[in-house]
This record gives C-alpha cells, structure tokens and sequence, in this order.
C-alpha cells in the first residue's frame, strides 16, 4: 500500500540581492540557488523521507527543469511513473528575488501545473486500489482537484486537502470529499470570511469547516500550535518550539508527518503531534525539499522531546473509508 500525492511540481530559481531593483534598473545580485519545489513535489518528499511508500502524480514540461524535477522525486524516493511530460509547455517555474532585508519579489509560471486535468485524473484512479490515502493541494486547477477528491471517495480512500494557496471560493462540493483539511490561520481565515489569529479563532473556524462537510478539520496556528476538530472532540497540540531559519516549507512538513502517521496507525491527536514535529523541524533549515527530515532525524526529535510510544488504531494502519 502506499500514499498518492496529486499536485504541483516547480523549480524555483533564487537569486539574492542588497535591495530589490525598481522597474528598468539592472542590479548585480549576491548569489543564485535553484530549488525543487511545488506544494504537491513538497509534500510527497516530506512523505518519503519519513519512509512511506509515496506515488507522485503531476506534470512537468519536456524541459531540462522537468528531468530535473522528477529525478530529483526518485532521488528522494518517490514513484514517479504517473507523472506525465507535456511536450507543449514549459515546466512550473517560481523566479524569486529576495534583497538583503528579507523582501521579496515572486513570478509563479504555473506551466505544466496548469495543465492538469482528467486525463491526470485517470493515471491516478489507476493507482487508488493500492493506495490509503491521497493527498491534494491547490496549485492546480480546482476542477481536477474536486475529480482527484470524488475518484478517492468511490474507491474509499482517505482525502487529506492543504487548502493552498489561500482561496475564499472553493467549490461547495470539495468540502464532504475532505476527510482532513488542514489550512494555516490565513488560509483558514480566507474559507471562513473572519481573522483567525488563535486558540479560540481556530475553534470556530473548525467549526464551520466541519458544516461543509469536511470530517476532521485542522488549522495550524504557527508557534501557537495546532487546533483540531471532528464531530466527537476538538483538541489543541502546543507547537514545538525551535529556532526557525525558514517556515517555506512547514506546512507542506505538517502534511508529510500527519499522513505518515496516520499511515503507520495512529490515532488523529498522535498525528498532529506527528505534524507539529516535522512542521518545527522543517522550519530550521532553509529551502522547501531541502529542509524537509528523514526518518532518522525526525525519530530523534521526537524522543528528545519525550514522544514515546503511542496508541494505534490497529495493525492495518491508515484504513479505508468506514474501517
């Protein structure tokens, strides 16, 4: 069995500077770095590196950024059979300025993201009788998302939706395919129409989440720790804390570790510890894939900070809709 991700895969290309240039100015810049990124790529890194069998499903372009992309997935351990080359557009691409102040300036070329449709859809309901779990993003376009979601919830696979970036429109009929939702505060705040801003704002936005229908609804609140709600209990999970560098990639970290967990067995509380860890741990390196932690490094932090032996739903692990 493994875990499906279906989303998005970019290279971001970072360049630093003292200052940002103003429009027509042409300035010597400090250093470049080039980054694998995409929330979706983010998360089934995140996902491998903790030991789970992983199945990417996207689209890169047929482009030296492309081959790039995908070798760096199998590099990390993830199945990259189901990812499709688009010999018509470039591959997804973020061009990123940041001046010496920490400013920054962002073009997203969504490229072959854009593309994704139910052609995608398809090599992923292929994959869905092996698979416990899939999880989505919204890096790419919303209709193949709610296809992803409706093809998970006839095979009775479990939905985990990071809901960004942040939209305020999503479709009515995205929520009951949810069985976990997961924005952070923002995000959270755009769904729900008010400012989430802690404890008590992420309760009540639970709330509502779970009116629409979604199952199990998280809102990560940074270092103010996590809020989660089902229709039996709401509890709240301290955040750990750390020295963040850089929370790029926290959130997609948070995802890695709760489906990982869920995966293994875990209860729903032990797996948003499971998150809250590897969202700190990720917040301490810089990068998205490069911060992510293997298993290795993730077990020690988690024993250091007296995480020991947990309950477990059953030695079947992450189970199917109803199980």
């Amino acid at each position: 069995m493994s875990i499906i991700v279906f989303g998005s895969i970019n290279i971001d290309l970072v360049a630093t500077a003292p200052r940002l240039p103003v429009a027509g100015e042409t300035l010597l810049g400090e250093d470049f770095f080039k980054i694998p990124g995409g929330k979706g790529a983010n998360q089934a890194v995140a996902l491998a590196r903790l030991g789970i069998p992983t199945q990417m499903v996207g689209r890169v372009g047929a482009d030296s950024f492309g081959a790039e992309l995908v070798s760096n997935l199998q590099a990390a351990g993830v199945r990259t059979d189901n990812i499709f080359v688009d010999e018509t557009v470039s591959s997804g691409v973020a061009i990123i300025t940041v001046g010496s102040a920490g400013e920054n300036q962002i073009i997203v070329i969504p490229g072959a993201n854009r593309r994704v449709n139910q052609e995608d859809v398809e090599r992923l309901s292929h994959l869905l009788p092996t698979a416990t779990a899939l999880l989505l993003q919204l890096e790419i376009p919303i209709a193949a998302v709610v296809a992803a979601a409706k093809a998970a919830q006839d095979a009775n696979i479990t939905v985990i939706l990071d809901p960004a970036p942040a939209q305020s429109n999503l479709p009515d009929e995205l929520y009951p395919l949810v069985d976990i939702i997961t924005p952070n505060e923002v995000e959270a705040g755009q769904l729900v129409g008010f400012v989430v801003d802690g404890e008590k704002s992420a309760a009540k936005a639970t709330e509502i989440l779970l009116q629409r229908g979604v199952k199990s609804a998280i809102v990560k609140l940074g270092t103010k720790g996590v809020v989660c709600a089902t229709a039996e209990e709401t509890f709240f999970v301290p955040a750990f804390p750390v020295h963040a560098v850089d929370t790029v990639a926290a959130g997609d970290a948070f995802n890695g570790g709760l489906a990982a967990a869920l995966f293994t067995g875990l209860s729903l509380n032990q797996a948003v510890i499971w998150g809250a860890a590897a969202g700190a741990l990720a917040a301490t390196k810089l990068g998205a894939q490069t911060s992510l932690p293997d298993k290795l490094t993730f077990d020690a932090f988690l024993k250091e900070r007296g995480v020991g032996q947990i309950e477990r739903r059953g030695d079947a692990g992450m189970g199917r809709r109803g199980e």
